[in-house]
């Protein structure tokens, strides 16, 4: 009984954060309008929005902010030799009810009639990044460790997408290889567990919902000598988040990489690290972190509590009213233009009541709601409400900029 009870507290969590992301614009159903298409979503203004805030502070911190890292952007198609070479052709396999093994790789025909040649879309994106492994050593001639990274869209032939856009079959991950010398590979795991841990508590994931799973034999892919599984209390189950292997030197073997260390002076083949990372998987978890209810004006009131360095929105310019004319200029031109071109995270919302705009501002997890009224006329200040309090000041126009940025 206390089981079933739970199940349905967690469903109606889950609806409650489906029913905001089409409400506010995060996600929407795939090709909804003709009935949509099992395991696709679309990302809205404000979802893409914490998408790209979600890559952009992934790359910040492992690729800007470090001296041995470089990008890549690899192509989705690829050469069927490469899925041949690593295995994926023969056994990246899913079973059906039934029992028969089902290839869940998208097939594809690259060129016209008898001279078309198979092709697939990629399965993952890490392959991309080994193929490419020649290219960077002799673009830039880094010595080991050093990683590659890259965020790119990887496909799968779900048999059973589920649970919104948690298993789709279009996704987006962001991947590092890091390579290395083989005797350190228990040194660079360990380091990397640390690092991903670190990123993921800095973007505002509920680290309390965060447990590790240490995959064992059988269990782990068949290139993986020790992968830990970073799983998350989502409202449907505890379930992967994110993954760190060590891939040996599978890859590199298969594609018959070798790379020449200057240090010991001969040919070798690097041993790999990878912190594999969703996207959508982590939106996920953000939007059931910052999830939140409480009670406002006699009324239960539904916000999402985001980080203000990963919201979508910064801040929401509002004038009190928005048919007096010298309220809206104000607003516009001396609030509004400066705080966007500052800042760029910034909306303008004149739509409804004052209530009703921090309700719909609360939703979309914007940290702050700034209104110009007619005593901003008089003093050049403005009311700041805070999206989690509720509390509101009066700030001087000339140090929201200096207000904000220190907030965030």
């Amino acid at each position: 009984m206390q089981e079933k009870e739970e199940n349905q507290k967690e469903n109606k969590e889950m609806e409650k954060i489906v029913s905001l992301c089409k409400r506010r614009g995060f996600v929407f159903a795939g090709s909804e309008i003709y009935g949509g298409l099992a395991g696709t979503y679309d990302y809205g203004h404000f979802g893409v929005a914490l998408k790209n805030n979600i890559k952009q502070s992934w790359w910040k911190k492992f690729v800007d902010n470090r001296r041995d890292m470089y990008g890549i952007d690899a192509a989705i198609l690829m050469n069927a030799r490469v899925w041949e070479a690593t295995g994926h052709v023969a056994n990246f396999t899913d079973p059906t009810e039934d029992g028969k093994q089902f290839n869940v790789m998208f097939k594809t025909q690259v060129g016209a009639g008898e001279e078309a040649a198979t092709s697939y879309l990629r399965p993952e994106t890490a392959q991309g990044i080994f193929v490419n492994f020649k290219n960077t050593v002799d673009s830039f001639h880094p010595k080991l460790p050093f990683g590659i990274a890259q965020i790119g869209k990887a496909f799968r032939n779900e048999i059973a997408p589920r649970d919104f856009i948690f298993r789709v079959r279009e996704f987006e991950q962001m991947e590092i290889e890091y390579f290395i010398r083989s005797t350190d590979w228990e040194k660079y795991f360990e380091y990397w567990r640390g690092e991903i841990l670190d990123w993921t508590e800095e973007v505002g994931i509920d680290m309390g919902k965060v447990h590790e799973l240490e995959v064992e034999d059988g269990d782990r892919a068949h290139y993986s000598k020790r992968t830990i599984d970073f799983e998350f209390d989502f409202p449907f189950g505890k379930k992967e988040l994110l993954g760190l292997a060590y891939r040996t030197d599978f890859d590199l073997k298969n594609h018959k990489l070798e790379y020449i260390d200057e240090e010991i002076g001969e040919k070798t083949v690097p041993h790999v690290i990878e912190p594999s990372i969703g996207v959508d998987r982590i939106l996920l978890a953000l939007l059931a972190s910052a999830y939140c209810e409480d009670e406002k004006g006699g009324e239960v009131r539904a916000y999402l509590k985001f980080k203000p360095s990963i919201a979508p929105v910064i801040c929401a310019v509002s004038p009190l009213l928005k048919n007096k004319n010298e309220l809206v200029e104000y607003a516009n031109t001396k609030v509004f233009a400066p705080l966007k071109a500052e800042f760029g995270r910034v909306i303008w919302d004149d739509n409804g009541n004052i209530g009703k705009r921090y309700r719909r501002q609360d939703e979309i997890g914007t940290p702050f709601c700034i209104v110009v009224d007619f005593d901003t006329l008089t003093d050049d200040t403005v009311t700041v409400r805070d999206r989690d309090t509720g509390e509101q000041e009066r700030i001087k126009v000339e140090n929201l900029k200096k207000y904000i940025q220190e907030k965030i």
